[in-house]
């Protein structure tokens, strides 16, 4: 347990945040599902518009530290690539 105000109060802030960010990487965790969802059932089309909703969100999540940057481009990357792959 901390002992000084401070290292209470770092205690409450990290809690927070450790708090918030499981809940935005859940959030990211959900669009890449629909997006793989929608690459399973061999739907350009949809795939492609859940996609293009999911990328400004991983772009976001990578950009608040919750993701990390490379991360973000790898999840993009392999996504975009299995659409590619669908259209072909």
């Amino acid at each position: 347990m901390a002992n000084s105000k401070q290292a209470r109060k770092r205690a409450r802030q990290s809690e927070g945040r450790r708090v918030l960010k499981a809940s935005q990487r859940s959030m990211v965790r959900t669009y890449i599902k629909r997006v793989l969802k929608a690459i399973e059932g061999g739907d350009h089309a949809e795939a492609m518009t859940t996609f293009q909703k999911a990328q400004p969100i991983i772009d976001r999540m990578a950009d608040k530290d919750v993701l990390s940057k490379r991360k973000a481009a790898r999840l993009k990357s392999r996504l975009n690539k299995r659409i590619k792959a669908l259209a072909a």
